[in-house]
């Protein structure tokens, strides 16, 4: 006996846009702020709970109750098959804690790449089987080539190539060349009406 019921979509679109995949895991979904528009690949991870656990003021002037945001994605991310965000962790005044992850528009995160960034800009292109290390800095129009390894704490420049293990800086974004970190096109092809991909 079949059931007449049409096959659930392999996404979840949300109110603002955003494609999830239901084989993807968000842990502590009530602490991932996604801008809209954002494609989530099936076997992505997403480490909400690794929350701040400790605040650096308990409130702020305004009485306002801390940020508990762990990983904030901003338009048109785009996170591929398997690769992980996780916010970096630290030892803060005799105690260990995680500090949010904060990640720009227009963001492709290659597959099986691990990014526990402090911050990454807007029009960043992560290769596949990158790791981002903890409390690295991403300025904006960065290209990051497939394999690199990002080490801790570095800071990549604005329209840099980077590449290597540990990553080095081999080149530049050239003039008119931001055109390649638009991610609106890929968005369209994704989900359960996928369109074709311009040509």
């Amino acid at each position: 006996m079949s059931s007449r019921r049409p096959p659930r979509g392999e996404y979840i679109e949300t109110d603002t846009g955003n494609k999830v995949a239901r084989k993807a895991t968000l842990v502590g979904t009530q602490n991932i702020m996604l801008g809209g528009k954002t494609v989530i690949q099936p076997e992505v991870m997403i480490r909400g709970d690794l929350i701040r656990t400790i605040q650096a003021s308990s409130q702020s002037a305004s009485g306002a109750a801390p940020n508990s945001t762990a990983v904030s994605i901003g338009r048109y991310c785009f996170l591929s098959r398997g690769c992980c965000l996780r916010p970096p962790g630290r030892l803060y005044k005799g105690a260990f804690t995680y500090m949010p992850l904060r990640i720009g528009d227009h963001v492709f995160v290659g597959a099986g790449s691990v990014v526990q960034a402090a911050t990454v800009g807007s029009h960043v292109h992560i290769g596949a089987k990158v790791a981002v290390g903890e409390f690295a800095i991403i300025k904006d129009y960065v290209r990051i080539l497939d394999g690199t390894v990002v080490p801790p704490n570095m800071v990549i420049p604005s329209f840099s190539i980077v590449a290597g293990q540990p990553a080095r800086l081999i080149g530049e974004v050239p003039e008119g060349g931001h055109e390649a970190f638009e991610l609106r096109d890929i968005y369209k092809t994704v989900g359960n009406n996928p369109q074709p991909a311009p040509s």
